[in-house]
């Protein structure tokens, strides 16, 4: 045969199906695996040879819950992703898409949901944002330079805010007319027809609209009637196309429409996905009945996945700029203030105050953070004293009560208090049994958001140290070759994309890991550029653990270095459609 392009040889090979690992070789030509089990000679020819003993070789990682939005438009190399073995990502998640609406609009639906500053975004669409279609969009992101393949959902509030307005779409009283309800649809059959995975849709009211005009609105998708979602839905159905969603927190049994929907009953079954299945500090019973409806549905003919984030859920904060404080009133009141004088001055009302104690206080409402100060660690502090300290303790030492003693610092101090919170995933026992679970897609990174709250990035990695530390516990929650499935052929198969396996004539997506480097802290955050954003984020390294990187055939990361051409020159991955 013709001299490959890179041989990968020695390596412990998964390839994807959860088939039993084997060391093999494997060569690549042409951007596609070329064939395995190389003899010497075709190694010892390939331009580029990777000698993986010792090592493990499977397909690059799927991450399939991110807001990549809009740093593909000026930073498409998404390094963060690519250097922890991630090859294909998923943007328009959560209802938010940047297709169809204008530059304003796609901002102020983005940026407060997502803690992306507006001030960054918006400029980059004013500059750069010349598509209004699902087929124009496509064809922008095929002239980027990608560094890991892209899919894509359609975001129902980008759709809404398009055809009927910001305004509009955010009245509860305007209820979408026949001729917008086929306007939306046919933005919709077209993004079907380019590719899309499908849509998706917000029901959590407390995620908020940017920008001075619907200041501190929910986000369009959530004023919608179920009817509209569900003639959206006849059409993914009719395609065989995804659903994701988010039901709303404060009604639970909000979810029994998503499972309608998904049933097939004399129907064809919606592939639904719902953000999703956490074991929650502040509500321990939510978890199982959630776990218990994806059975039952599944098991009368549903097709429904819950997301799983396979690690603690922690969040950091500065002040009180923090999401989970829109669930609640007194919360939402100070979120909905800019004004930082204004802001002061609600915080030190006694009115307020006894307010916000009293949501404090309520142990049955339905909620995602435990209001508990006691599980609250201060991370920077002006006053060096409080740092490494909880809320709780400082408010014992000083005789008041938690609340107060929060709301003093944050008038005090403001964003220069820094503090961490663990909400959910907090009990190892518990989420191996949600990793486990059949029903679930391990899933829900938000890779590119909340870039000063949370960092999960290496999220696929972080469930593969899961599983090998039960293997070397002696107690292995699933197989390796699950495991690395899991992360790539299963979310490839149930989303409906060629990628996740390593197949002969096939597209070659490959990594190579190590595993000894599994031995390590995947949760330790830190802080790095947000390149072409000027800003900093959250990120994770974690040296020694992905050594190369293969996209398309090219090579992304060697040695653990990116390629100095990753999202400058020719792109590395490519728009992957539907299939």
């Amino acid at each position: 045969m013709e001299q490959l392009d890179i041989a990968i040889k020695n390596g412990l090979l998964f390839d994807g199906t959860g088939a039993p690992a084997k060391v093999r070789s494997v060569g690549i030509k042409d951007g596609k695996v070329a064939k395995f089990d190389l003899n010497d000679a075709e190694i010892e020819s390939a331009a580029k040879v990777v000698d993986a003993e010792g090592k493990w070789v499977m397909p690059g990682f799927l991450d399939t819950h991110t807001h990549y939005d809009s740093e593909i438009i000026v930073s498409p190399g998404l390094t963060e992703s690519v250097r922890h073995g991630i090859t294909t990502v998923l943007v328009g998640s959560c209802s938010l898409s940047m297709v169809c609406s204008d530059d304003e609009d796609a901002s102020d639906i983005f940026t407060r949901v997502e803690t992306v500053p507006r001030e960054k975004v918006l400029p980059i669409l004013n500059k750069h944002k010349t598509w209004k279609t699902p087929r124009e969009w496509v064809e922008f992101v095929k002239k980027q330079p990608l560094g890991p393949n892209l899919i894509s959902f359609l975001g129902h509030s980008d759709l809404r805010t398009a055809v009927m307005g910001l305004s509009r779409a955010t009245d509860n009283d305007v209820v979408p007319s026949e001729e917008e309800m086929k306007a939306m649809e046919a933005h919709l059959k077209e993004a079907l027809d380019c590719g899309f995975l499908g849509l998706s849709t917000m029901c959590l009211n407390w995620d908020k609209v940017d920008g001075d005009r619907e200041w501190s609105k929910s986000l369009p998708s959530t004023y919608a009637k179920w009817r509209e979602i569900s003639r959206f839905n006849k059409l993914l159905r009719a395609r065989n196309r995804v659903h994701q969603g988010a039901p709303n927190a404060a009604s639970p049994l909000q979810i029994l429409q998503y499972l309608w929907e998904t049933w097939g009953g004399i129907r064809k079954p919606l592939k639904t996905t719902l953000i999703s299945l956490m074991d929650l500090r502040g509500n321990a019973t939510l978890r199982p009945l959630a776990q218990l409806a994806a059975r039952i549905i599944n098991w009368i003919g549903g097709d429904f996945r819950w997301q799983v984030l396979p690690t603690p859920f922690t969040v950091y904060a500065d002040g009180i700029d923090v999401v989970f404080f829109e669930e609640f009133g007194a919360g939402e009141m100070a979120l909905d203030l800019k004004d930082r004088v204004e802001r002061d001055n609600l915080l030190k009302d006694e009115k307020y105050r006894r307010e916000f104690r009293k949501f404090y206080g309520e142990k049955l409402s339905p909620r995602v953070w435990q209001r508990d100060f006691s599980d609250a660690i201060i991370l920077e502090c002006p006053d060096k004293s409080l740092i490494g300290k909880d809320f709780g303790e400082i408010a014992k030492a000083r005789g008041i009560h938690e609340v107060d003693l929060f709301l003093d610092l944050v008038v005090e101090y403001g964003n220069s208090l820094r503090w961490y919170t663990t909400v959910a995933n907090h009990r190892p026992d518990v989420l191996s049994k949600m990793v486990q679970d059949k029903n679930t897609l391990i899933t829900f990174s938000d890779a590119g958001a909340h870039i000063r709250n949370m960092a999960f990035y290496n999220q696929p990695l972080r469930f593969l140290k899961l599983v090998k530390d039960s293997h070397d516990r002696g107690a292995p929650l699933m197989s390796m070759e699950k495991a690395v499935w899991r992360m790539t052929g299963e979310q490839a198969d149930w989303l409906g994309v060629n990628a996740g396996k390593l197949r002969t004539g096939e597209r070659a997506d490959v990594i190579v890991v190590n595993p000894k480097a599994f031995d390590q802290n995947l949760e330790q955050v830190h802080w790095a550029e947000m390149e072409n954003f000027g800003l900093q984020r959250l990120v994770n390294r974690n040296p020694g653990l992905v050594e190369t990187v293969v996209i398309n055939g090219r090579v992304a990361v060697d040695n653990e270095q990116l390629a100095p051409e990753l999202g400058h020159e020719m792109g590395f991955g490519s728009f992957l459609p539907a299939s």
